[in-house]
């Protein structure tokens, strides 16, 4: 993905930017060039993009935010802006990146470049989500950033990949409440275990957790002494998952309660 936007990066500069004047300090040097020196906007720019070209991300993102200091009112301004919060998502500086970004949507809300600015705070979300035994805030984070990329721009060309990586994290956030509920279970905490299954069941029925979390209530339910409830899921998991090894067990367990 990050190749996707170092493509889209490259594209959306200027024949200017890449012609005309030398780079200040090179791409071999210390760094000591993001230290404030009034420059014109070309050769600080182009300073910003060779660090870039060259990998030293978080020093082209100091040189960029140089740029709209600098030179606030000029046309490069946005163009600094933007390619700031890109070069700080490229040194997995994720949170100067989401606050660039949003700075650049404060002030350019109607922008022709806002899809962009919202897909890569989402982006950014999406590339710190933890695994499941973990908190899911920046799961849930990534999530609604990717949802207001979907909803804001459902015809640009980063709104597919946000709907896939919805897919992803909803599954992610699937998982998180399969592996409280399973938890809850081995304590024979049932009713704590028949919650988290149901949400699964009714939040995330699209994710791959949905068959596991059926036979999973119907376990739920008969520790809990509801044969009649187990039954009933047992037969949702027989009529959506005929074929999977969750409806056998399910059927088998409700099968030796007595219930079938």
């Amino acid at each position: 993905m990050k190749k996707h936007i170092l493509k889209w990066a490259a594209l959306g500069l200027s024949a200017s930017l890449l012609s005309g004047c030398a780079m200040f300090g090179g791409s071999g040097g210390s760094g000591t060039d993001t230290r404030y020196v009034a420059r014109d906007v070309d050769t600080l720019y182009n300073a910003a993009k060779d660090r870039l070209d060259s990998g030293q991300h978080k020093i082209a993102a100091a040189l960029f935010d140089e740029v709209e200091r600098q030179h606030p009112y000029s046309p490069w301004a946005r163009r600094a802006q933007q390619m700031s919060a890109f070069s700080y998502y490229l040194a997995a500086d994720y949170n100067k990146a989401i606050e660039s970004s949003r700075r650049f949507l404060s002030i350019h809300p109607g922008n022709k470049d806002a899809p962009y600015a919202y897909y890569l705070i989402a982006l950014c979300y999406y590339e710190q989500i933890s695994d499941v035994t973990r908190d899911q805030k920046i799961t849930e984070q990534a999530l609604s950033s990717l949802g207001e990329v979907a909803r804001r721009y459902p015809n640009s060309r980063y709104a597919a990949d946000a709907k896939l990586k919805m897919d992803l994290v909803n599954d992610h956030l699937a998982g998180k409440e399969m592996e409280i509920g399973r938890f809850y279970q081995r304590r024979g905490k049932w009713l704590a275990a028949t919650i988290r299954f149901r949400t699964v069941i009714e939040k995330y029925q699209t994710t791959t957790h949905t068959p596991e979390a059926l036979m999973r209530l119907t376990e739920s339910y008969l520790a809990l002494g509801v044969p009649t409830e187990a039954k009933k899921t047992t037969a949702v998991l027989g009529a959506n998952y005929p074929g999977s090894k969750w409806y056998e067990r399910a059927y088998d367990l409700v099968h030796k309660h007595g219930a079938t």
